[in-house]
């Protein structure tokens, strides 16, 4: 396991998409702008990998000896151009492009269609082959584009676990439009383990509800194709860590990976991917 090892599963994850659009542009050319965040998170031996794409996130609980509190601290870098350091980015990648990144109706948005700058996917952003008819004209840009606009080479950081971290948070956009990080860790904290992801849910949508103006129940009675106008859709993953368990792994042979889930406490090496829709024109 190693950081040159998550980038290359993401690069053969995008050409792999790259390969079905392009057998299947003359039937679905819609396909083209498809695309999704994806935000990964693996264990080994004692060491936390995050790589993402996009705007989801991933926030560490990191207990605090000398207070008893326990801290959010988080692990991923974000790619949407609401961010000024991602703006200025696309920018000195595009100086010839003064319009690669537009405010369109208050909202920050690369070439006026999409917030994110990186994702899997969105090859109408990609390559300039799947931008034009039958494509939707709404998505097709009035000029040729000579490189990628978009790109799929994720943000990847490492940690090395301590015994006083806690849990990783694994949460799309949606989750953190109505939560600060903090309130997230704090929610999972102060609750049961079991039902943490639902219960974050859960909270953020009652928080849209709130800004809505709107009551809990009545937001749920909507139909999801029209909820999408009331919040953003939700992915969360709780990782909890068993420093005990990390510990015995790291001197056990066996398999560097394993992939499974089921139980509260995760096993020392584990892969969760966190992935949701990215939508041209919105999010």
């Amino acid at each position: 396991m190693s950081v040159d090892v998550i980038r290359k599963a993401y690069q053969a994850t995008e050409e792999g998409f790259l390969s079905l659009v392009t057998k299947q542009w003359p039937m679905k050319p819609q396909i083209a702008a498809v695309g999704s965040c994806c935000l990964v998170g693996v264990i080994c031996n004692g060491t936390l990998y995050v790589a993402n794409l996009g705007d989801s996130r991933a926030v560490l609980g990191r207990a605090v000896k000398a207070t008893g509190e326990v801290l959010a601290i988080q692990l991923s870098a974000e790619h949407n151009v609401c961010i000024e350091s991602v703006r200025r980015e696309m920018q000195s990648l595009h100086p010839d492009d003064s319009q690669i990144v537009v405010l369109k109706h208050n909202v920050w948005r690369v070439k006026g269609l999409i917030q994110i700058s990186r994702s899997i996917g969105d090859v109408y952003l990609k390559k300039t082959e799947f931008n034009r008819e039958p494509l939707y004209p709404k998505f097709r840009l009035r000029e040729p584009f000579r490189k990628p606009i978009l790109s799929a080479d994720p943000s990847i950081s490492v940690h090395e676990l301590q015994p006083h971290d806690q849990f990783v948070i694994f949460a799309s956009d949606g989750l953190w439009e109505h939560l600060s990080n903090q309130e997230a860790v704090n929610i999972v904290q102060n609750h049961p383990r079991s039902g943490s992801a639902k219960r974050l849910v859960k909270t953020a949508l009652q928080e849209a509800a709130k800004k809505r103006e709107m009551r809990y129940s009545d937001l749920k009675k909507i139909d999801r194709g029209v909820r999408r106008h009331f919040h953003d859709d939700i992915t969360v993953i709780v990782v909890f860590l068993d420093s005990n368990l990390m510990s015995r792994a790291s001197s056990a042979k066996g398999p560097n990976l394993s992939v499974r889930g089921g139980g509260v406490n995760f096993p020392p090496n584990i892969l969760a991917p966190c992935a949701t829709p990215t939508e041209p024109g919105g999010t």
